[in-house]
């Protein structure tokens, strides 16, 4: 589960090195397929099958703007200078899945916009907090609904995050809302990918048709920050990593 999670997260930096105000998400996604395959890892979001439609086109989701998950790459979508980009990415390696996702700003953004993904990731950071053995879920999706909610923001209902292991998608489902308390109790040994999906308007969202992109229903911008983790006794330990894209960011201020 390290490795995979770790080689997710070099995939992310080496995503976020190329974007830039000019760049097609599916220039994006081709650096992401390349980078995965080269290190004998398979991308596990392409091909993914989709209940309400045909499978997932791209290695990795991109989400620009008011676009808050599963973006498909393509040659249309141009970055341009004040987007923020989520992009999202699974590896399989040695039979183990990694998942990760990062909100990357394009040029320069907004204000308001660089304060929603602040606070999106910094209620990603806080729900790790509360995921310990003896905890419950509820105690997570609290943590990350409370801590956007008082700024004002929309906390997305119908995604959550979930468990994750031999399957890029197990149980138990990680809501982003919910009451301390609540849910399943966390066990020492589970892994789990926690995301808030967080809308700098209201929360409704809707799926366009191509039956995978899923946009805010007011047009505003959403954000996205995903780990996947490790329950342990005491504080849970990060087996993804933001360490290289935040070196990288702080290199391009």
């Amino acid at each position: 589960m390290r490795h995979a999670n770790q080689l997710v997260a070099k995939t992310l930096a080496e995503v976020g090195r190329h974007i830039k105000p000019g760049v097609t998400t599916l220039q994006l996604d081709k650096v992401a397929e390349e980078f995965i395959r080269d290190h004998g890892a398979v991308p596990t979001f392409k091909g993914f099958p989709n209940p309400y439609g045909g499978p997932f086109p791209g290695s990795i989701c991109t989400s620009v703007n008011d676009v808050v998950v599963h973006g498909i790459p393509d040659a249309t979508t141009v970055l341009k200078d004040g987007d923020v980009i989520s992009v999202d990415c699974g590896t399989l390696l040695e039979g183990f899945n990694g998942d990760s996702c990062y909100t990357f700003c394009v040029g320069e953004v907004s204000d308001d916009v660089r304060q929603l993904l602040k606070t999106t990731k910094e209620s990603l950071y806080l729900a790790i907090e509360q995921a310990q053995a003896g905890k419950h879920i509820g105690d997570i999706s609290s943590a990350v609904q409370t801590h956007c909610e008082q700024q004002g923001y929309g906390i997305v209902r119908e995604l959550t995050g979930h468990g994750i292991g031999k399957e890029m998608h197990e149980d138990p489902p990680i809501p982003n809302y919910g009451r301390r308390g609540n849910g399943t109790m966390l066990k020492a040994g589970m892994c789990i990918a926690i995301e808030p999906m967080v809308t700098m308007g209201k929360k409704d969202i809707y799926m366009m048709p191509d039956r995978w992109t899923i946009r805010t229903r007011d047009g505003k911008p959403a954000a996205h920050f995903e780990h996947t983790i490790a329950i342990r006794k005491g504080k849970a330990e990060i087996l993804s990593s933001f360490e290289e894209i935040e070196h990288l960011e702080g290199q391009n201020i």
